[in-house]
């Protein structure tokens, strides 16, 4: 038996446009498995459009079985799309970051925090007259601000927006021109691999 494994999000953990098994956690379980690490599928709470407020809600509403080995949370480019207060992200960041950890049984090392992308420079924001620099400015104050919080709680932090600029290669982006194909989300595991080792080192 494996060991527990949730992952907490938006489209971009839901794996928006790619198959099941084409997600970034399912991959990233794979990848585990196959170094000798025992860990269960994931458990996904996180559905495309949500916000910081709308996962909050999801997970007053969802069925958890804590503690979990390993916990993952990516949120907050919706916060940025839609143009909300960023003091309102950052208190709430706060929160979902505490409660990632207490279902961790309170072990911030089990804990990995994942950057939001820059969807600045994909092919959809291109076709809908997005401003290229506000944006990119955007999503690095709220990374800047997820990444102070996670180095406070101790948790791990993996930074795929470098990755995620790569996105105007061929393979890069899905039909819709935004969200991360299968091969960018193999990239980011890549870049996730080591710090969930870490993370699971800590069960």
């Amino acid at each position: 038996m494996g060991r527990a494994f949730l992952t907490l999000g938006d489209s971009y953990t839901v794996g928006e446009g790619v198959a099941p098994d084409a997600r970034w956690p399912v991959q990233l379980a794979v990848r585990l498995r196959a170094t000798g690490v025992a860990i269960d599928g994931p458990q996904v709470v996180a559905a495309t459009g949500w916000t910081t407020a709308e996962l909050a809600a999801a997970m007053d509403a969802a069925v958890f079985t804590p503690p979990y080995a390993l916990v993952t949370l990516l949120i907050g480019v919706n916060n940025q799309y839609r143009g909300l207060p960023v003091d309102d992200y950052r208190a709430e960041f706060r929160a979902l970051l505490r409660r990632a950890i207490g279902l961790a049984d309170g072990r911030t090392a089990r804990v990995l925090v994942v950057s939001i992308p820059d969807w600045s420079v994909t092919p959809f924001a291109a076709r809908n007259g997005c401003d290229p620099a506000a944006t990119a400015r955007a999503i690095a104050a709220l990374n800047a601000i997820a990444r102070a919080e996670t180095a406070a709680a101790r948790a791990h932090w993996v930074d795929v927006t470098t990755i995620s600029r790569a996105a105007g290669a061929r393979d890069a982006v899905t039909v819709d021109g935004l969200h991360p194909s299968a091969a960018q989300y193999a990239r980011w595991v890549d870049a996730i691999l080591p710090a969930a080792r870490a993370a699971l080192a800590a069960f």
